[in-house]
């Protein structure tokens, strides 16, 4: 796709000269929309550059800009285009060439970054996908073109940009409510960094969202022993760090939500063996005073009549009480 013509004027040239006229178009001419305009005597014929602009709509000339470096938001987005049309677009491809230039890890560290600045704008799937590519390029092998020397240091710059990639990338999952691939995120670098308190954190968070308080309170409460502060020479505690805080905060929330759901799930049971008791005496009550009753699946829509005992529900020598249905003629 050309945006623009330039044209190399010789050094002979001593008085104005007008230039030919450009054949070359910005935008691929739509046919379609050209043997439309042909068909019409009223339509003048126009130069080639505004004619490709004229036989397309403004949201494909949107579409086409952002195919170029200068225009496009989204590498991928690009790339994916220009496949579908069958199209090779030789800038984009420098561009991508780009992205892993160098080592493993400065390769996988610019993808971090990238993660980053997306986190910052709160574009959270945008910054996943950065993370996930950062960990995919660790992960490649020596004879894929990149340049990892081998040595101790590297290596530890490597698994420092993992540790990195995937606390960060759990922290995507856990804005997303992808809960579970958080905890898996959160997996990877505990068992790189067991003291790593942000995924710690992080992982918390997720079992408390899928109501796993056990689970949430023993990893809350071994990231509230991470972050618990130190003492100085004179054996007096330092001023807890931000992070103890914030676990401190977690650990009241979730022990308040278990109590609320212990709470809840002990009216429930209760409420449910009260019923199935009450069902059970009504059964024995009138199968002991020979009453014939034909039950049914599909029971009539009668509101809140029904066979009961009264005064007491739960005591087989209470009156069982019958709803009646009648009719009767209106005239």
């Amino acid at each position: 796709m050309t945006l623009s013509r330039i044209v190399e004027l010789p050094d002979s040239l001593d008085s104005p000269k007008t230039l030919p006229p450009s054949t070359e178009t910005p935008f691929p001419v739509s046919a379609n929309r050209k043997a439309q305009d042909a068909s019409s005597s009223t339509t003048p014929s126009l130069p080639p550059a505004m004619d490709s602009v004229r036989s397309h709509i403004a949201d494909d000339i949107v579409q086409m800009m952002k195919r170029t470096p200068l225009f496009m938001t989204n590498l991928d987005e690009a790339a994916g285009a220009d496949a579908e049309d069958n199209e090779e677009n030789v800038e984009l491809e420098a561009l991508r060439a780009l992205q892993y230039e160098g080592t493993r890890a400065e390769v996988a560290l610019g993808f971090k970054e990238r993660g980053n600045e997306m986190v910052a704008e709160k574009r959270w799937k945008d910054a996943k996908e950065f993370y996930t590519k950062g960990i995919a390029a660790l992960k490649q092998g020596p004879n894929d073109g990149s340049s990892s020397d081998g040595s101790v240091e590297e290596r530890e710059k490597e698994k420092k940009i993992e540790e990195a990639c995937y606390v960060n990338r759990a922290l995507c999952n856990l804005e997303l409510k992808n809960y579970r691939s958080t905890l898996t995120d959160t997996a990877h670098t505990l068992t790189q960094s067991p003291s790593n308190p942000k995924a710690h954190y992080r992982s918390s968070l997720a079992l408390f969202a899928l109501s796993k308080f056990d689970l949430a309170l023993d990893t809350c409460d071994r990231g509230l022993t991470l972050t618990s502060p130190s003492l100085t020479s004179t054996n007096i505690a330092t001023k807890p760090s931000a992070e103890h805080l914030a676990f401190r905060t977690l650990q009241q929330k979730i022990v308040k939500a278990k109590e609320e759901f212990e709470t809840k799930e002990k009216h429930r049971l209760t409420a449910e063996e009260r019923k199935k008791k009450e069902q059970l005496t009504l059964n024995a009550a009138i199968t002991a005073r020979g009453i014939k009753v034909r039950w049914t699946a599909k029971p009539p829509d009668m509101e809140d009549a029904k066979i009961h005992l009264e005064p007491d529900p739960v005591s087989p020598t209470s009156q069982i009480c019958f709803p009646v249905l009648m009719l009767y003629p209106t005239h």
